[in-house]
Formats: structure tokens, sequence, C-alpha cells
């Protein structure tokens, strides 16, 4: 790998570790607060709020400049929902700020690989920074489960500036006040990234226009970009079984704080290691992928998107937590290993068939989408009354019941467009020796 690679691989651990720990630290803030249950639920899908609205925007934005400057906007923008967050705005607001800068900083982290990086190393590399997301997950998850107990929070609330009201005087707001410091770390690696040499594409926009309507000329781009792919025959499988895992994905973490709330009778600090427990397993199922996968051979996965739905059921009969621990790492591990020959088999369609940033915008966009629909289905189900067990149970049925209607869709590929998906299998085969 080029050395570039590992001063990417460096910011995207450090912004991610904050974004999983802020999340752990927003859940407890709401809690204190004494915020109703389906509001701690709504933080998943209002991070998701931005990804899809400005969807056509970042994209374009990320090709339009250095993608180690977008990085470091981006996380810029986390900092300031974190103020935001810290000093008196509404915990969901201030959290889909930090959504916004999320939403700029992914097409950036994802798009500068197919950059840097021939299509031979696309499943390695993705293997890398899914496998680095994934320890950036286990250990943001368990850094704002610490940050908020008892032990730690005590500590930081006993340092004070002196002569000057910080105004952080609960264990959220003083997690808060650390997380702060990490993004502003990740920015400073973001400043190291090297320039990649591939040409720029301005944003298309005229300066006698308003924001607004600069945005509304993006939407054509965009849309055109986002048909290209789910017209091609392995784009909308890669794109559609990306979309559902991150769906799902996105949400499970709050899923398994609400479980383990309900079944292990844990706060908010010990269940936040549960679900670095499920993180472990998809580092190790992303590992795995990276070895033994090949671009060629992403669909045959699919089916481990149907397991995981049917293992989200079954997390409802298990109340042990040494029982927990092993059925947790293997639903990561399906995960992991599915989502990594997949998210690089979407990479190599979108940036031959666009621009890298452009690819990865219409992913988040679909992917973003889908937490925000599946986060909002869960958000519903638990405000119209259902437990979390029966909210839990009826998300696993959406999310395997989606799975095995992809499979079936791609099967149907294969039989009526033999020679066109045979095709693309055949470009994949062949830019692995390049």
């Amino acid at each position: 790998m080029k050395r570039g690679f590992y001063t990417i691989m460096s910011a995207q651990f450090f912004s991610s570790l904050a974004d999983q720990a802020l999340f752990v630290a927003a859940v407890e803030l709401l809690r204190t607060a004494g915020a109703p249950e389906w509001q701690r639920a709504a933080l998943v899908p209002i991070f998701a709020i931005f990804y899809v609205a400005l969807a056509p925007l970042v994209g374009a934005f990320a090709d339009a400049l250095p993608k180690g400057k977008v990085m470091f906007i981006s996380n810029a923008i986390k900092v300031v929902g974190c103020l935001m967050m810290l000093f008196g705005g509404h915990p969901l607001m201030a959290y889909a700020i930090v959504g916004l800068g999320a939403a700029a900083y992914s097409p950036a982290k994802y798009g500068i690989l197919t950059e840097l990086l021939p299509a031979s190393q696309l499943v390695k590399a993705n293997g890398w920074i899914e496998g680095l997301t994934i320890a950036s997950i286990i250990l943001g998850i368990v850094l704002g489960g610490q940050l908020v107990g008892h032990a730690v929070s005590s500590r930081l609330l006993a340092f004070d500036f002196p002569f000057i009201d910080t105004g952080v005087d609960t264990p959220p707001a003083a997690a808060i006040s650390v997380l702060i410091g990490v993004y502003m770390l990740a920015a400073w690696f973001n400043t190291r990234i090297p320039h990649t040499g591939v040409e720029m594409r301005p944003l298309r926009s005229n300066p006698n226009h308003s924001f607004a309507r600069n945005l509304v000329a993006l939407l054509p781009d965009f849309w055109s970009c986002n048909s290209r792919l789910w017209r091609d025959k392995l784009g909308q499988i890669s794109l559609a079984t990306t979309t559902l895992f991150w769906g799902a994905g996105g949400n499970l973490k709050y899923i398994v704080l609400a479980w383990a709330s309900l079944a292990l009778n844990y706060n908010t600090a010990q269940a936040s290691a549960l679900t670095g427990v499920v993180a472990i397993g998809t580092a190790i199922g992303a590992v795995i992928a990276s070895v033994r996968m090949r671009l060629d051979m992403a669909t045959q996965v699919i089916p481990m998107g149907i397991g995981m739905g049917l293992l989200v059921i079954a997390m409802n009969f298990i109340d042990n937590v040494w029982v927990a621990i092993p059925f947790l790492i293997l639903l990561g591990g399906l995960g992991g290993f599915l989502v990594v020959p997949m998210n690089a088999l979407l990479q190599h369609r979108g940036h031959n068939l666009m621009g890298a940033g452009r690819s990865i915008a219409v992913q988040n966009f679909n992917e973003q989408a889908c937490i925000l629909l599946l986060g909002a289905f869960y958000s519903a189900c638990t405000g119209l009354g259902l437990s979390a067990f029966g909210a839990i149970t009826a998300f696993g049925i959406v999310v395997a019941g989606f799975m095995w209607i992809i499979r079936a869709w791609h099967r149907n590929n294969l039989r009526r467009y033999p020679e066109e998906v045979e095709h693309l299998l055949h470009i994949a085969r062949s830019d692995k020796h390049h």
C-alpha cells in the first residue's frame, strides 16, 4: 500500500472513534434529561438526514476539492455539532449537524481509495478501512461508555480551568468535551493526506444564483449517476445489498443497547460494551473476507444477509451474557464478510461509471435513506407501544425478507441477462490483474 493510504486510515480511525463515542454520549444525555425512548432511537435516523438531503452536493463537493481538504472541513463541522450539544442545543438537532459533517466526509474517505490505489487492491483496501473502522467502532463505543460511566466522568468533572466556568457539569457533557479533542486530532491527520494528482471536477455553480438554486442544478447529474448504478446489473445488486446492510447495521448499535437494557438489565455503559462485541465480529468477518474473497466472487455472499436478519430475531431468546457474546460475534461476523466484497464491487462499478466522489455519494444516499427508513420504522414501533422485543422481531423480519428479495433479483439477472452479467464479471476479473 502507498504511504498516503496509512495517513488516510489514521484520519478515518480517529474521526470514526469520536463518532461512535459521541453516539453513546448523546444517548446518555437524552436518558439523563428524561427524554422518551423514541427520541433515543431517533438518534440513528437523525444522523442520516443530511446524508440523504445533501447527497447531490456532497459527492460533487468531494470531487471538486482535494479529498484531504474535504475531510478536514467535515471534521470541523462535526466539532460545531459537538459545541451545539455542549452548550444547550437540543441533542437531536446537534447530532444532525454532526451527521452533516459525516455526510461530507464519507465520499472523500472512500473516493480517495479509487484515486490512490489500482482496482486490484480495492478489496484489500476495503478490508483495511472496514477493519479499522470496526476497530474504531469497538473502541469508540467502549470509550463513550467509559466516559459517561461514574469512574471516568467523576475525574473529568473534578478538573476545571481556573477562573473560567465552562458549563461542563454532567458526565455526558464531560464526554463530549473530550471528543472535541479527538475530532481535532483527526483533522490534523487530514492536513497530512497527500494530493493524488487526479484532476478535480469543479462544482457546476453560478455565482449569480443562490445556494439553493445551485443545489437544484446539481440534481439532474446526481439522479443520472444514481440511475446508472441502479441499471447496472452488478451495480444494482451490490448497491441494494450494501444499502440494506448499512440500514440494518446503522440501527443495530441502538437496538443492542435497547435489548441489553431489557434482557440483561444493563445501563448505558455496560450495554455499550456489547455493541462493541458486534463490532469485533464484524472486524473478524471483514479481515477474513479481504483475504479469501475476490471482486468477481462478491455476489456469493448475499445469503449471509438473510442470516443476519434471522439472527437479529434470535436475540430475543437470549438472556445470558455468556451466550450473548459469541452470538453477537457471529452476527457481526456475517455482516463483515458480507460488506467488504460488496463494497469493493460497488466502488469498482461506480468508478467505471462516474467519478469516485459521485459514486460514493450515490451509495451514501441509498444507504443512509435505508438507515433513515429502518430507524424511523423501529422508532415508530417503540412509539406505538411495542416492546423492544417486538420491535426487534419486526426489524429482523424486514431485513431477512429484503435480503431474500435481493438474492432472487440477482438470480433473475443471471437467467435473463447472462451475457451482460458475465461481461461485467470478466471486467472485474481482468482489473484485478492490473
